[in-house]
């Protein structure tokens, strides 16, 4: 007779292990700031704008690796920065569209809240939207979920049952909702900005 309880609970342990394995820890040479995702294999990072402003991070630590990291391009409106390490052949992320979100799916967030290293939170959506904000965009789309944040989720994933990231995490509102930009929002500001910066390149990992 097969265990179900067992079963989903080595399916979500072999998921989140993935995850954590594209999950980089960004700091300022002291402490801990934030954190980001491998986004493409030759070392680009994707993580929130507020976690790199004023030089608030420029080291990125994977696998007890440290590596010195270059800012890219950054938008403040979308909160969400491109960092480059240089190193090859990393785990990228596995990226889904969030189209395809419904209320009421599973999602998990993973991060370093409060310092502590690859801390994985699990809820539900909650709902869709958009954040006013002060650019030429003048609103930007959310990801409304009860997954549990705190300072150290910034720029961390939102990702699906299957371990595709779905969201960066933002923000905290109303004390226990947090904020996610959707993976297709992200998707365009990456491809934009390094197609800006001349590192575009054919698409290696495309949408799960």
């Amino acid at each position: 007779m097969i265990d179900l309880t067992a079963t989903l609970a080595k399916a979500l342990e072999e998921v989140v292990q993935r995850v954590q394995r594209s999950l980089v820890v960004l700091h300022n040479g002291h402490q801990g700031v934030g954190a980001g995702i491998i986004w493409r294999s030759d070392g680009v990072i994707v993580t929130n704008q507020h976690v790199v402003a004023h030089g608030g991070a420029r080291t990125a630590l994977l696998d007890r690796r440290e590596y010195p990291a270059r800012l890219v391009a950054e938008d403040p409106e979308v909160d969400l920065a491109i960092l480059k390490i240089d190193a090859n052949r990393l785990p990228p992320s596995l990226v889904a569209d969030a189209h395809s979100l419904r209320v009421g799916q599973l999602v998990l967030a993973v991060g370093h809240p409060w310092g502590q290293r690859n801390v994985v939170t699990a809820g539900l959506i909650s709902g869709f939207g958009t954040a006013q904000t002060r650019g030429p965009r003048h609103s930007v789309e959310v990801i409304r979920s009860d997954v549990s944040l705190a300072p150290g989720n910034s720029g961390g994933p939102l990702v699906n049952a299957a371990g595709a990231v779905v969201g960066i995490n933002t923000m905290i509102v109303g004390g226990d909702q947090g904020i996610a930009i959707p993976s297709h929002v992200v998707s365009a500001f990456v491809e934009e900005a390094l197609r800006r910066n001349g590192l575009a390149r054919p698409a290696l990992e495309a949408y799960a």
